[in-house]
């Protein structure tokens, strides 16, 4: 048999569910519902609270927006020419050269001695002058700054063809002074390391300088060669080989320690700030180590991820912009093909991913907050009678 209730309990449960309607509003809540942050996409005129904010379905034809933002320069394509014959000869270096002359010896021999043998001359050890000259009798001035080493050593040849018999030059360099890569940044020891005929690489430089005092996996590599400067997570360039490039004189690489991260909130297993590796992880990486959708509470409809894009990628999308666009990315997991998306869809440090309450939760709470109102108001009533 039902439940029968007098006329005054029955004003007392209208009163009550007043009064639960009535605080619908202020019901607790985790964050914006999914019909807030999008709206119907049909409408040409955006919410109000959302205005300014554009609001980009997840999909085979936005992914690229997200990939594309993420991927960093290579060196192997931003450093062209790096692998060259060796380094060059500059200003303040020390050379050694040495001729050989066949006999008879008519440059640097004595003719009277009627000597058959190789006349074998060693120069003074001189420094490369602020134009970048050595000095060589007979010839005077030689441009050796930007040379190599065989470079010079033809150069010498061919001026002293001639004037010497069949002359043979090997020049050696005694000390560099010009040849050095500075290593800095997040290292066990900053150095200043020569470069060496063999032709040190990045990783060379780093082992030099002790390799890093933080993870691989969270530290980038910036390298700076005159004017130019990319960087590239150190985890990949140790994967890529063509990425630990020959360094050339001057190069500064700097060591960086990236705590990259993203902040998961709403109905997701974990509400908490995320730590990810400097190569980067996907969406469905994402959700995955925030522990994924709570099954009865998520709206599998209304998984965002906050983010302000640049105006190039903005303008890519088709958003009018100045500088920054706020802009909400959603992804629909009731459609099979928008895990194919995820998967592709690269997070970027300080995203904030968010997952909204279905609206059959939020019907749960008006239901549990109009029994815990009314109820206990009819038996307060009942024990009065």
């Amino acid at each position: 048999m039902g439940l029968q209730f007098n006329r005054f309990e029955k004003l007392v449960m209208v009163a009550a569910l007043t009064v639960v309607v009535a605080a619908c509003e202020s019901l607790p809540n985790s964050g914006p519902a999914t019909r807030t942050i999008a709206p119907d996409l049909s409408r040409t005129e955006p919410a109000a609270p959302l205005e300014h904010i554009k609001v980009v379905d997840i999909d085979n034809a936005t992914v690229p927006l997200g990939a594309d933002a993420r991927e960093l320069p290579r060196f192997s394509s931003g450093f062209p020419g790096s692998e060259n014959d060796g380094p060059r000869i500059g200003n303040g270096d020390a050379l050694e050269i040495t001729i050989w002359e066949a006999a008879p010896a008519a440059l640097f021999g004595d003719l009277s001695t009627n000597s058959s043998s190789t006349r074998t001359t060693v120069l003074p050890e001189q420094i490369v002058d602020a134009s970048g000259n050595v000095v060589v009798p007979f010839i005077g001035n030689v441009m050796a700054a930007g040379k190599t080493l065989t470079g010079l050593q033809a150069d010498i040849v061919k001026r002293l063809t001639g004037r010497a018999n069949h002359p043979q030059v090997i020049v050696r360099l005694t000390h560099n002074a010009s040849a050095y890569v500075t290593v800095i940044g997040d290292v066990k020891a900053t150095v200043r390391m020569p470069i060496s005929p063999s032709g040190e690489r990045v990783l060379d430089a780093l082992a030099e300088a002790g390799g890093t005092t933080q993870p691989v996996t969270k530290t980038t590599i910036q390298l700076t060669r005159g004017k130019v400067v990319r960087s590239m997570p150190l985890e990949a360039i140790i994967r890529d080989p063509a990425q630990n490039i020959r360094l050339t004189p001057g190069d500064v690489l700097t060591a960086v320690f990236q705590p990259l991260s993203f902040t998961v909130l709403g109905a997701t297993g974990k509400n908490d700030e995320v730590s990810f590796e400097a190569q980067g992880v996907s969406l469905a990486q994402a959700l995955a180590r925030s522990g994924g959708l709570i099954d009865n509470r998520a709206d599998a409809q209304g998984v965002f991820v906050f983010r302000v894009e640049s105006e190039q990628t903005a303008d890519a999308a088709g958003v009018p912009s100045t500088a920054v666009v706020p802009t909400v990315y959603r992804l629909n997991l009731r459609d099979p093909r928008s895990l194919f998306a995820a998967q592709r869809f690269q997070m970027r440090n300080k995203d904030i991913l968010y997952v909204s309450n279905a609206p059959a939760a939020e019907m749960q709470k008006f239901l549990n907050l109009l029994y815990t109102a009314a109820f206990p108001l009819v038996n307060a009533v009942r024990a009065f009678d």
